[in-house]
């Protein structure tokens, strides 16, 4: 990896904005990513994670704000090698070895990877005489990882890097990217599989409506949304009253059993017991899928698919 000077900063978004009529894809976003942390943004479909990453590529310029990699413009930053990605759209090259692809990328940047380090790292040496439209679809995503190692990168971009690949190809595919990390390189990755970014992060980025809803570790981000879950039966009984017990942040009615999300899961136990209503009680950390749902679910949605999911309520919980 090349040597770096100048600011500390790999990625800087100052209330960058992107809209696309009247939806503002990103809305305002502020966002300091220093140069060797492995980052993952996670998002509901439509949250502005591919706009996101788009501006960071310098695909798309900002409506409003400003983005920068290592102190100056994205294009400069992707011209000169310092940028890799791995984007979800890609088709296989026809006719070409796994070789000769990542030599042709290579010769485009002026301070390239060595093509042997670059299999290596990607875990492929052994394909690299293998035509790339023959390959399965988790070695064909090794590919493109040596394809986005190709320059040499500094920072590297990784959009839904393992959407399709089956449990053995993403184990495979993760142990080559904190190959690549370990060597002080910067790592920004976008997932669904919340698993992922708790294994593989040092930092996890919830975006929301084209905004950082929450920034932290994953113990981080189960505290903000709530440290725990508290669960039990219904039986009958009515849920007007569950969301407004004491350390409660969230109400979900899931069939005859209400989860509530809280974060102090002893005042809410205490509360739910001087009212009789501890059949079939639960008490367990929150999970980061209850952090993510938390973090992303407005209240006017929660109450909507409480009232949904909710029957005929007949006497008050007492």
């Amino acid at each position: 990896m090349r040597t770096t000077e100048g600011t500390a900063s790999a990625v800087s978004f100052t209330r960058a904005g992107k809209a696309y009529g009247d939806v503002r894809a990103v809305d305002g976003v502020d966002l300091e990513i220093t140069r060797g942390e492995t980052v993952a943004l996670l998002g509901r479909n439509g949250a502005g994670k591919s706009t996101a990453i788009a501006l960071l590529l310098g695909l798309c310029p900002p409506d409003a704000g400003t983005v920068t990699l290592f102190g100056g413009e994205p294009e400069r930053a992707v011209r000169a090698g310092r940028v890799g990605a791995m984007l979800q759209e890609a088709r296989a090259v026809p006719r070409v070895t796994v070789g000769e692809l990542v030599a042709f990328v290579a010769g485009r940047y002026p301070a390239p990877m060595p093509v042997g380090q670059a299999l290596e790292l990607a875990g492929i040496e052994r394909l690299a005489g293998r035509r790339v439209d023959r390959l399965s679809g988790g070695q064909t995503q090794r590919v493109r990882f040596a394809v986005a190692l190709a320059g040499n990168p500094d920072l590297l971009v990784l959009d839904e890097p393992t959407a399709a690949l089956d449990v053995e190809a993403r184990h495979a595919f993760w142990q080559s990217m904190r190959a690549y990390a370990r060597r002080g390189s910067t790592v920004l990755f976008s997932t669904h599989y919340l698993e992922e970014a708790e294994a593989h992060a040092d930092r996890i980025l919830v975006l929301d409506r084209g905004r950082i809803v929450a920034d932290g570790t994953g113990d981080e981000l189960r505290r903000a949304a709530g440290g725990s879950r508290v669960s039990f039966d219904l039986a009958g009984r009515a849920t007007g009253d569950l969301a407004l017990l004491p350390g409660v942040r969230a109400l979900e009615i899931r069939g005859d059993r209400a989860l509530l999300r809280t974060e102090d899961s002893d005042a809410t136990v205490i509360a739910l017991a001087e009212r009789g209503a501890i059949r079939g009680l639960e008490v367990a950390p929150a999970s980061l899928d209850d952090a993510f749902l938390a973090l992303t679910t407005t209240a006017a949605e929660s109450a909507a698919k409480t009232s949904a999911q909710t029957t005929k309520e007949t006497e008050p919980v007492r």
